[in-house]
């Protein structure tokens, strides 16, 4: 024990000899440098390793209480302050701050200077209370990088150091440390909107139309089977739709629904599957849909319902596209109109344009031409797509005829929205946040009940992307129970009531601000294009067009989703999905070949055609389950001789083949390459086309000279022979009567030796027998009919 202690102390004492050793030395050394130091040039100023010219903190306020303080009331702030940069500041400080003009017009809400672009430290538009000790003030210490703590600063109201005339302020919370033990610095800063209003009632009530969304990019595939459980994620009580959904149980909102996604609920409610890494599993949100979907259906008797164009298109996109796609907004809108949505409440159909896509064009396409248009359907437009001089006044009716001279109508009634209501702000990197939203909603709506009289009814829509978790909006409808504010429902503003009728919409002109927000990539928009194609040539195919498959239909009408814009990745596998069922359907249809009883596409098809004109088969099968109108066409791919007399189409029931006998005709021989086509009754081409070999074995103009003269050879011999017959026959006459001249009596060989007759030879026999060469007969030679004229 004692050999121990006194290794101890040795090692102790070692360690302070050591340590007084390393002292000098630094003290040494730091005289050493100072001296040098001193021989040089004093430098303007020496930075911190770890000090940033302009650090910057993040400070996020999560509470204002209360929205609109009334003179005497105190006010609570909390949040957060996370310090994003890298420098560490010491004496950290929290502090109230507040703007000292009142601003008491909407008009100067709306100029409020954000100086987003100027240093924290040099932004003076919200000044520090001047008591310090006040608990509006907040240290922590030392926030290191990365570190973050949370405020909670009470201000009493005579801290504010303004009167109590009704108006709205600026306020904020600013951070404050040091970075040197000479530089300390304002690295923080977050405003708000402090509506300070009467303690009287106000002069007039402001009724507010809280239009909500409630609409998701497409998921559904085919049958029972989605891309993904975004939908069910979104459908839970923390998801966006779940908590949007909650807002109607206390409140009274209109809710602006895609029909798209009521059918992929519904879907989902009744059982479904999810691809998962290439593989089909069961779905997890079977339950949480149909408990949606029930609510949805309960909030519809006191909240009314606008069912947006089935699958909330980007009209803007598709109508600048023209052709096709711009045909698709008609669709989509006779969709919505012959929308089965269930239950006995009435609902609207409505055409939602913003971020400048709200022009006139635009509205007119979208608001007319199509199947089971109402008088009473409703189009939303915001007024941010007007510019501030051309903006229409809102006042006492957000309901205009918007003049749209480019379409078949001369006006459209259109509700304007207060694009103003949903600003938030007043600075533009938090204006989404949700207290900035409420704190907005708050301070416009009290501007509105302050001043001027007589009822006025303002109109609020979120913008589209404007909250992904659904609490900005959660927080603008909690504005609907401020004192001075009455939630009414938007049918107030397009159903009229014979007992106190609406007043005629006043004219306007239409939107011109310039788009903002881009619309589908260019990709995307041919994509939709190849379905659409895809899907009119499968329709037109059908002998019964209307037994085409609806859900074929509504694919093409969700691929062309407004909801695609932030995922162009799932827009593309959602549109290549779609159309490989579309061509798998028309693949179902070809030609079969003569060689493997294949489809049309794999191998050529040999027919051979002899002489000017042919005939040769091809076949059609129909394995689709409903009978189809079709016809084939054969175009030449290396001649322009080959003629193909027009089929007729013909109808082919399911299941079964069909031959079409094809007249054709060249001019000259040789080796034709053709393509042979099914087309649809409509003549537009289905599936790929089949390669035709043809042979043509045609005559030429020589080949004619030679058959001609044969035959004129043949002919002429024949006459010969014919004409020295009848003339040998005349010179020797038929045998007497009893004689049988098919048995004829042997030949007296006397008789041929008697020599010539007297007369001798006649000049036209050839080969006269010459003198002294008698003739010489056998019966063999008798055989072989030798020595005969015509031998």
């Amino acid at each position: 024990m004692v050999g121990s202690r006194r290794h101890r102390e040795l090692g102790y004492g070692d360690g302070v000899f050591r340590r007084r050793l390393r002292l000098c030395a630094s003290v040494g050394a730091g005289l050493v440098i100072a001296a040098s130091a001193a021989a040089q040039p004093v430098p303007a100023a020496v930075a911190s390793p770890s000090a940033e010219e302009n650090p910057v903190v993040s400070v996020t306020i999560d509470s204002f209480l209360p929205a609109a303080p009334k003179p005497g009331d105190q006010v609570v702030l909390t949040g957060r302050i996370t310090n994003t940069s890298s420098t560490t500041f010491g004496k950290a400080q929290a502090g109230v701050c507040i703007g000292r003009d009142r601003l008491t017009t909407r008009a100067q809400l709306a100029t409020i200077p954000t100086e987003a672009n100027e240093p924290i430290q040099q932004r003076n538009d919200c000044v520090g209370l001047a008591n310090s000790n006040s608990p509006s003030f907040q240290e922590f210490g030392t926030l290191a990088p990365k570190a973050s703590v949370r405020f909670r600063l009470v201000v009493p109201w005579r801290d504010w150091g303004i009167g109590p005339e009704p108006g709205v302020y600026t306020v904020g919370v600013r951070f404050r440390g040091d970075t040197s033990p000479s530089d300390r610095l304002s690295a923080g800063l977050s405003r708000t909107l402090m509506p300070v209003v009467s303690a009287q009632p106000m002069p007039r009530k402001v009724n507010t139309a809280l239009v909500i969304p409630l609409r998701h990019r497409p998921t559904l595939l085919t049958g029972d089977r989605f891309a993904n459980e975004s939908l069910a994620d979104s459908l839970a009580p923390t998801g966006e739709l779940g908590r949007l959904l909650a807002l109607g149980r206390s409140r009274k909102v209109t809710w602006l629904v895609d029909p798209a996604m009521i059918d992929e609920v519904k879907r989902m409610a009744a059982g479904y599957r999810v691809h998962v890494d290439q593989q089909i599993r069961p779905g997890k949100g079977q339950k949480t849909a149909a408990g949606w979907l029930s609510a949805f259906t309960a909030s519809r008797a006191k909240n009314p319902v606008v069912l947006l164009p089935y699958g909330d298109p980007d009209v803007g996109s598709l109508i600048d596209a023209g052709g096709g796609l711009r045909e698709l907004v008609s669709q989509s809108r006779t969709a919505t109109e012959q929308f089965n949505l269930g239950g006995p409440q009435l609902f609207q159909s409505g055409l939602w344009l913003d971020n400048g896509s709200a022009s006139s064009r635009n509205l007119a396409a979208g608001s007319t031409g199509y199947a089971g248009a109402k008088a009473d359907d409703v189009n939303l437009v915001p007024s941010s797509s007007w510019s501030a001089d051309t903006r229409p006044t809102l006042s006492p009716s957000p309901v205009y005829n918007v003049l749209t001279p480019e379409g078949p109508v001369k006006s459209v009634r259109t509700v304007i929205a207060d694009s103003a209501l949903t600003a938030g702000g007043p600075d533009p990197a938090t204006a989404n946040s949700p207290i900035q939203v409420r704190q907005r909603f708050a301070a416009e709506t009290a501007l509105l009940a302050a001043t001027g009289k007589g009822a006025i009814t303002v109109v609020a829509v979120p913008p589209r992307g404007w909250s992904e978790d659904g609490l900005a909006t959660t927080a603008l409808a909690e504005g609907l129970s401020l004192p001075w504010t009455a939630p009414v429902g938007l049918d107030t503003l397009y159903r009229s009531n014979p007992a106190n009728p609406l007043p005629k919409p006043a004219l306007t002109k239409g939107p011109n601000v310039p788009r903002s927000t881009p619309g589908l990539a260019p990709n995307q928009l041919q994509q939709i294009k190849s379905l659409s194609d895809a899907l009119r040539t499968y329709v037109s195919l059908l002998n019964n067009p209307d037994q085409a498959d609806e859900n074929l239909r509504r694919a093409l009408l969700r691929s062309a989703s407004t909801g695609w814009r932030a995922f162009p990745d799932d827009a593309q596998e959602f549109a290549s999905y779609e159309l490989s069922l579309i061509n798998g359907q028309l693949g179902k249809v070809h030609l079969v070949t003569n060689s493997s009883g294949g489809k049309g596409g794999h191998r050529e098809i040999k027919v051979n055609l002899s002489g000017s004109k042919g005939t040769f088969p091809l076949t059609i099968a129909n394995e689709l389950n409903v009978s189809v109108r079709v016809g084939v066409v054969v175009t030449s791919a290396n001649r322009s001789d080959l003629r193909i007399e027009p089929l007729q189409t013909r109808v082919l029931p399911p299941g079964q083949k069909a031959t079409y006998q094809i007249n054709a005709s060249a001019e000259q021989n040789g080796l034709i390459r053709a393509d042979a086509q099914v087309v649809s009754s409509q003549d537009l081409p289905v599936g790929s086309s089949q390669e035709l070999l043809i042979q043509a074995a045609q005559y030429g103009s020589v080949g004619w000279i030679l058959v001609g003269s044969a035959v004129a050879l043949l002919f002429g011999t024949s006459a010969v022979r014919i004409y020295r017959r009848v003339r040998s026959e005349r010179r020797n006459p038929t045998p007497e009567t009893g004689e049988d001249p098919l048995h004829p009596a042997p030949i007296d060989p006397a008789v041929l030796n008697a020599g010539p007759a007297d007369d001798g030879p006649h000049p036209d026999e050839p080969n006269p027998l010459t003198a002294g060469e008698p003739l010489r007969v056998t019966p063999d030679s008798l055989k072989e009919g030798v020595g005969t004229k015509d031998g």
